[in-house]
Order: structure tokens, then sequence, then C-alpha cells
């Protein structure tokens, strides 16, 4: 993290998600209160359908794409024969769809069938430009226009809700806010289309067929709980499921920050052998997203029923027990997301897939035996098990390629401080009760300062560099 446009793009990257989270969770919190968990359900209905839908369309292209620009050689015929490819490919999922209509029951029982067809269309501009920008490390403006399209998104869900529209505003929300990012960010594109040889295209498949297939095994365990859920329980247990799943991802901030920052630079690192960067970035990377994920995973098991309950409503906080189980998730998820990203942009997609398809035949398996046993909870422990596995899994096979250093003492300084301020908070709702949101906000807040001031006292490095970062910002 010393390298400075590593340091940089993860900031902006950062910055830019938390602020998006906050307004993510506000919009969130009036959408629960207005329309309640059932249509919330059906909107992350929509979007795991999408999501999973989108992949098959992308075929595994758009991160070949990211890998052949980033590699800095002919990068507009590399670009022009993913935008064909995909395109194609598009086109065909589309047609399949509409021939398979009456097979979406639950999204024509809503009427949002259309919306998806309308969003995987638009999908197609918008996703090539954000895999361009990201393939020529310009993950700033990237970020920048993601943020873009999430405020935008949310701005028309609200004003649709307000309005009486419900699942139509939420979905078409979804929609113009890809639409807007994608205007935006054709201002800051550099590549055009150009000519193209076959071997472009076969340079892209041969990457993006093991990419294809580790992306389809992470989809599948990233939606297959929210659509297995779907089938065998109600609408209204998916948005009690997901709403858990949307408060716990402020612990994957940091992680999600700096994996798209790092991965066009160790695909560039890989290819002129400096191996030495790699295993230090990895170490570095891994000990800021604990950073941030331990003490937050810790702090909402202490306090997250009350948030829940405030925050969404009264019947989101049966979702506490998943919450909890989530958050130990988030934590094992820090190594396993870092681990198959470098497997990745070191071209190592076999492995990666090899690693992925076990975990995510497994989390369908656990998926369909638990959740018509214990509901939501059971997508839950599938989806702990499934990132506890690919993780170990995925390290075993990086580690044949690289070392892998920890700094373990810096490590439990985090862990050490984590607990501390855990505790400290768990006195504090001992001796007063959460009787209200702005009680349970001050034990929020008690436990950052806690925490904050702990880590510092124990650990002099992540002082430093805190330090050069809060001079960063101020400069």
């Amino acid at each position: 993290m010393s390298v400075e446009p590593i340091r940089r793009q993860s900031l902006i990257s950062f910055v830019w998600k938390i602020s998006l989270t906050f307004i993510g969770f506000l919009s969130t919190m009036y959408f629960a209160h207005t329309v309640g968990a059932g249509i919330l359900g059906v909107y992350f209905l929509f979007t795991a359908y999408f999501g999973v839908i989108n992949l098959f369309s992308d075929g595994g292209l758009g991160g070949a794409a990211i890998k052949r620009i980033s590699e800095g050689k002919e990068q507009n015929a590399y670009f022009s024969a993913f935008f064909v490819l995909r395109s194609l490919f598009l086109i065909t999922v589309i047609l399949c769809l509409l021939t398979l209509k009456g097979h979406f029951t639950d999204l024509n029982d809503e009427d949002i069938f259309n919306w998806l067809l309308i969003a995987l269309a638009v999908s197609l501009f918008y996703g090539p430009l954000n895999n361009a920008l990201a393939g020529l490390a310009k993950v700033g403006i990237r970020e920048t226009c993601c943020f873009i399209n999430e405020i935008a998104r949310i701005f028309t869900q609200v004003i649709a809700v307000f309005f009486g529209y419900g699942i139509a505003g939420l979905a078409g929300g979804f929609v113009i806010g890809m639409i807007v990012a994608t205007i935006i960010e054709l201002r800051f594109f550099d590549l055009r289309l150009t000519p193209f040889k076959w071997r472009h295209v076969k340079n892209l498949s041969s990457f993006s067929f093991w990419l294809f297939l580790t992306s389809s095994g992470v989809m599948l365990y990233s939606y297959a709980d929210t659509i297995m859920i779907g089938y065998y329980l109600s609408n209204s247990d998916i948005g009690i499921y997901r709403v858990a799943v949307q408060f716990t991802s402020i612990a994957a901030l940091a992680t999600t920050s700096m994996q798209v920052t790092l991965w066009p630079r160790i695909s560039r690192w890989g290819k002129t052998g400096e191996i030495r960067l790699v295993e230090s970035s990895l170490s570095e990377a891994i000990k800021y997203a604990l950073l941030i994920a331990m003490p937050i995973c810790i702090g909402g098991v202490v306090v997250g029923d009350k948030l829940l309950y405030y925050f969404y409503g009264d019947e989101f906080v049966q979702g506490y027990p998943v919450l909890v189980i989530l958050c130990m998730t988030q934590i094992i998820s820090v190594f396993q997301l870092f681990f198959l990203a470098y497997l990745s942009a070191l071209d190592m997609q076999k492995k990666a897939f090899k690693v992925t398809s076990i975990a995510a035949t497994l989390n369908i398996v656990m998926n369909a035996i638990l959740i018509p046993l214990v509901g939501i909870v059971g997508a839950a422990i599938a989806t702990l098990t499934t990132i506890g596995i690919n993780g170990i899994l995925a390290r075993k096979m990086l580690a044949t390629t690289i070392q892998i250093k920890f700094e373990y003492s810096t490590f439990f300084n985090i862990l050490k401080a984590s607990l501390l301020m855990g505790m400290i908070v768990g006195v504090y709702r001992l001796i007063i009760p959460l009787s209200n949101v702005w009680l349970a906000i001050i034990a929020v807040f008690i436990g950052g300062m806690v925490y904050g001031i702990l880590l510092l006292k124990f650990d002099d490095r992540v002082y430093g560099e805190i330090e050069r970062i809060f001079n960063q910002f101020i400069q």
C-alpha cells in the first residue's frame, strides 16, 4: 500500500463506498418502513436474477477484457472484440429469456420481467465501459461513476416509492442509475472500436473460459441463497435475509475497495515478474481490510438486534441470528476474496475454478437441505461454510505460486482492540438499556471511539499509516 497510486485510488474507492453505504442504508430503511419486507424481497429477487443472468451473458469476457487491457497491448482491439462478443451473448440470452418467460413466476406476478430485460439491455453499454476503465487502471473514475450510478438509482427509487410506484419504482431506479453512469463514463473513455482479429477473440476466450466458470461459482453462492429462499419460503423472508446481508456488507468496504484497485496492478506485476510486490501487497491488503471488518462485525453482534429494530422495523429483528452468522462470514471473506482475486489476476483461473466449483456445489446442496429445515438461518450457515471452504482451498492454491505472509502482530492487535471494544459496548448496553434509537447510535459511536483509541495505542505501524492518510486528505 506504499505505492502511491494504489493508496490514492483505494482511498477514493473507500470514501465513495462509505458514502454510498450510508445513503444506501438510509434508503433501505425508508423502503422497509414504506413498502415492507415483501416488496423489498421481490426487488432483491429481481437483482439476484439480474446478477446471475448478467453473468451468463457476460460469459467471463468482462474479466478477460480487464486482464488483456491491463497488460497494455492492443487495448482497442481487445475492447472491440469484447464488445462484439458481449453483444452477441446478450442478444442470445434475451431471446432465451423471452422463450422461457412463463417460468419466471415470481417476476411475472409482480410485472417486473420487462424491467429485467431493460436492465440487461442497458448493461450491454454500462458493463463494457466499466470493465474498460478498470483495465486502464482508472479506478478512481470507475468508482466515482459506480457511486453516481448508485446515487441516481437511490434518488429515483425514493421518489418513485414516495409516489406509490412500489416494485416498479425500485426496478426502474435500478435501470436509470446505470443509464446515468454510462453517459458520464463515456466522457472519460479513451478506447475506441477498431477492427480486431481472431487471435484477439481467442486470447479473450482462453482467459474468459476459466474466469466464467469461476465467476459462475462465485455468483451461485452469492445469489443461490436468495433465489432458493424465494423458492422454499416467502418474499418477506427474502427481504429480511437480504437486509441482514446489506447490514453486514459495510464490513467488506475496505476489502472490495482494495480488491478492485489492486486487480489490474497485480495483473501487471505478475506479467513483469515483480512477485515481491504481489506478496507484500496481499499482506498489506488483508491487514487493512481486517482493520475495518473486525470491529464492525463484533459491534454488529453486540448491538445488531437493536439496530435492526430501530432502523428497519419489528419484522426485521428475526433476521438477527442471520446477522450474527454473516458477521463471522464477513471476517472470513476478507481472506477468501483476496485469495481468489490474486489467483485470477495472476492468470490462474483454472485453479480458481477448482476451488470455487467445490464451494458452489456445496453451497447449493446445503441451501437445499438447510433452508427447508431452519429457514433463512440455514441460508446463512450455508454461506458461512461455503466462504470458509473456498478461502482454505484458494489459499492452498495460491501458496503454490507465491509466499503468503501475514503480519500476525498487527492482526492480534486488531483482534484485541475489537474484542475489548465489544466488551465495553456490551457493558454499556447492560447499564443503559437501548430503549431508543439515539441510545443505540451512541453505543455505536462509543464503540468506534474506543476501538480507534485502543488500536492506535496497541500498534505504532497502524498509527503511522493513518497519520499519513490523514495528511494526504488535508493537503
